[in-house]
């Protein structure tokens, strides 16, 4: 198994979460413990479940945290259609995150798919 930090997966995600970061700074700013708060800790938990799955050395925990991670990228997908609907993202901006938290999805089930 790869160190964690040379999975494309994990860099993706790396990337993503400073992109959320970046995006949730534009939302009202009554929501700062709300909506923003959830949609960081859900996308701060898939890099961090790739980490640490990784780290198991264990093929059914590795597979187990990508699980995890895969479903927190359902998480910010859910999350990021509720921003879109609350108008707290523009449809550019919906569709631009949308896409990469697919692609992250995708990777991972490919991942998880490999250790199977």
């Amino acid at each position: 198994m790869a160190n964690f930090k040379e999975l494309l997966v994990w860099q993706r995600s790396i990337d993503f979460v400073t992109e959320i970061y970046r995006t949730t700074e534009a939302f009202p700013k009554d929501e700062i413990y709300g909506l923003p708060s959830q949609i960081r800790r859900a996308a701060v938990s898939i890099p961090s479940n790739i980490a640490e799955g990784n780290s198991r050395r264990s093929k059914p925990d590795y597979s187990q945290f990508l699980k995890i991670s895969r479903g927190s990228c359902a998480e910010v997908e859910t999350q990021l259609i509720i921003s879109k609907n609350l108008k707290f993202l523009n449809e550019n901006e919906h569709l631009k995150l949308n896409e990469k938290i697919i692609e992250i999805s995708k990777m991972l089930n490919g991942l998880i798919n490999s250790l199977q």
